[in-house]
């Protein structure tokens, strides 16, 4: 199963039983992937850092129980 939804002008991809750690997939307004982040450690898996208003996104996400 596949979750996405858009939020903050981004889009956060993730799929069920998707390969570990847990992470979700961020792009851009424009389809291009920023980064994947790692929802244990709240870290970019792709890039060294991320910006604090897209961990935030993804803390409302996890808050919300979507991620």
């Amino acid at each position: 199963a596949m979750g996405r939804v858009r939020r903050g002008g981004y889009v956060f991809i993730w799929w069920a039983g998707d390969h570990e750690p847990r992470h979700v997939h961020v792009y851009d307004k424009n389809g291009r992937l920023i980064s994947r982040v790692n929802l244990e450690t709240m870290r970019p898996m792709d890039i060294p850092r991320i910006s604090g208003k897209v961990l935030a996104l993804i803390r409302e996400l996890k808050n919300e129980g979507r991620l």
